[in-house]
């Protein structure tokens, strides 16, 4: 199974301001994958809390794990541990597609000085088939920094992010219902 190295993060401060104007943050925790992903979840970069956390989607209002949850009838995972149980039993593998970057807080529109994860090493290792991207942040980076690589297309859905407040959990159950598709699919194989 492929595996990544561990890795640091450090940030930069305004001593004249006494406030961090930005962060150089380099992803300190690895994929959820295993010999039975079929379908990998691509977000863009751990958020604050989900760096605290050492997680995928940490923020409590992030509603990734709700909808995840919701589309494979389990109920809504709490720890990491659970998290992972989830994701694996329906062959969900899941990353982000920023290795480091220079990012103000959890704001995706500050991203700058991308060095992107090793997708294409990842699906090289795996028996992936389908590639999404949560939110269009997302998608737009794997094109720019991935797809020449994986030569693999990425399918754009809305993001679960708290900021992406113009979808309901209702509207995000909709469009999301093709990752429950791509699992059943997987279940026939």
């Amino acid at each position: 199974m492929w595996e990544g190295k561990k890795k640091f993060s450090y940030f930069c401060v305004d001593y004249g301001k006494g406030k961090v104007i930005y962060m150089y943050v380099t992803h300190t925790f690895e994929p959820v994958c295993d010999e039975k992903s079929r379908i990998l979840i691509l977000g863009t970069f751990p958020s604050v809390k989900s760096r605290e956390n050492a997680f995928y989607y940490g923020h409590p209002q992030n509603r990734f794990w709700k909808v995840l949850a919701a589309l494979l009838d389990e109920n809504i995972p709490s720890s990491i541990e659970e998290k992972k149980k989830m994701l694996l039993k329906h062959g969900i593998a899941i990353w982000d597609v920023i290795s480091s970057c220079d990012i103000e807080g959890s704001s995706d529109s500050s991203i700058r000085n991308v060095t992107a994860n090793d997708i294409a090493g990842l699906l090289a290792a795996s028996r992936i088939e389908k590639i999404y991207g949560n939110g269009d942040k997302a998608c737009r980076l794997y094109d720019k920094f991935c797809k020449e690589k994986t030569k693999k297309e990425i399918i754009r859905l809305p993001s679960t992010s708290p900021a992406n407040a113009a979808f309901s959990m209702e509207k995000l159950l909709r469009s999301w219902q093709v990752v429950k598709e791509s699992d059943t699919e997987t279940e026939k194989k």
